[in-house]
């Protein structure tokens, strides 16, 4: 830097003179560029895999808390509704799992060109769910709902793809083949047969085209299977009928279906199955009744089991009345037809006795080891 000495110009005197100085700049020291460390990704939340005896859950959604159950059923957009896919799959997962709620996810199968797409099978894996099921009603042959049918080869390679997605990310997921569309056991023999030779021919294609000279096996996977039948009106239960139908086509005790079959669906009817749908009483009745045969069967067997539906719902303007909660998600009457309070269970549960008044206190108490009082069916048919 220079300083300068100004002096007036005259001829008696000099004329100004720049005086340079010897001084140098001042360094700066640079300032020092900050290490920002990013806070490490915190490790998910991943739940033991639990016994096929515990595996007891509802058919849900998230926001809608149903304490006491401990396993959801959630689906992927690709069943028709809702967004959890990426991070808000991952998130909700979590969140399940820090209430100490395992998750079922299903991924529904498409009748066009992104049915053999990964990415959304491995978008599900990466999510950490505790079982996945892969392809729903793939064996539906029903006109107004043609797009869930998937040839049998078509569907051995997408089920294939499934798989490996989940398992490579965590081998010992619990991986569902689809899911049996419901029948009635006994008077749907044949359809029932037909549900079995499809499977037959999944296996031929597996071994053929999928994997040539493979040994894949369908006896060797997990079958989901739906129940939509009023078990316990009348004495009746469809399910039993269809676990005796399956554990003779896998050749095994009817003790060991738990390891094979999953209810991913059951539920009590009221159209087209004998209920009078303009009785309340009916309605009311067979669908309390059916919620807890389904249990007592399950339990008994050892089956897993996911209760359909979380809450009622409409669907093309019907009212299907069929969930442990209202359409809004409050709690419903134990019988749906009367009053909150006006029908209780006193259950036994350990060594206490616990009065239940709604339907999901009296589901999460029944998947608990609570058991009813002998004269329950006086109570609810009264």
């Amino acid at each position: 830097m220079l300083t300068y000495r100004l002096v007036s110009a005259s001829p008696e005197q000099p004329r100004a003179v720049a005086t340079p100085t010897n001084s140098r700049p001042t360094p700066v020291k640079p300032t020092p560029t900050p290490i920002v460390k990013a806070s490490p990704t915190p490790k998910p939340l991943i739940l033991p895999v639990q016994d096929r005896s515990k595996v007891l859950g509802i058919a849900g959604e998230p926001g809608t808390n149903y304490a006491g159950i401990p396993w959801v059923r959630l689906s992927h957009p690709t069943c028709g509704w809702g967004n959890l896919r990426g991070d808000v799959l991952k998130q909700t997962i979590q969140a399940y799992h820090h209430q100490g709620v395992r998750v079922l996810f299903s991924i529904c199968q498409s009748n066009d060109n992104s049915l053999f797409d990964t990415a959304k099978f491995d978008d599900a894996a990466q999510a950490y769910p505790d079982a996945v099921q892969c392809g729903n009603e793939q064996m539906k042959q029903d006109a107004s709902v043609a797009f869930l049918y998937v040839p049998p080869a078509k569907f051995a390679k997408f089920y294939d793809l499934c798989e490996k997605s989940i398992h490579k990310v965590r081998p010992e997921t619990p991986v569902i083949l689809g899911s049996l569309d419901p029948h009635v056991a006994g008077a749907d023999y044949q359809l029932l047969v037909n549900q079995a030779s499809y499977l037959e021919q999944m296996q031929t294609a597996m071994n053929t085209s999928v994997h040539p000279g493979g040994n894949w096996s369908w006896r060797n996977q997990i079958i989901g299977l739906i129940d939509s039948w009023h078990n316990g009106w009348g004495g009746s239960n469809n399910l039993t009928g269809l676990f005796d139908f399956w554990s003779q086509q896998f050749q095994i005790d009817k003790n060991q279906l738990g390891n094979h079959m999953w209810v991913i669906e059951g539920t009590g009817c009221f159209k087209g199955c004998g209920i009078n749908v303009d009785s309340a009483y009916e309605l009311a009745t067979s669908h309390i009744l059916t919620l807890i045969t389904d249990v007592q069967t399950v339990k008994e067997l050892k089956v897993p089991f996911f209760y359909f539906s979380g809450k009622d719902f409409v669907d093309q303007g019907v009212t299907w009345p069929i969930g442990i909660l209202s359409t809004s998600g409050h709690p419903k009457p134990i019988r749906q037809d009367l009053n909150m309070g006006d029908k209780k269970l006193t259950l036994t549960c350990g060594g206490k006795s616990v009065t239940v008044v709604d339907q999901l206190q009296l589901l999460s108490r029944l998947y608990g080891g609570c058991a009813l009082p002998p004269d329950y069916l006086n109570i609810l048919t009264g």
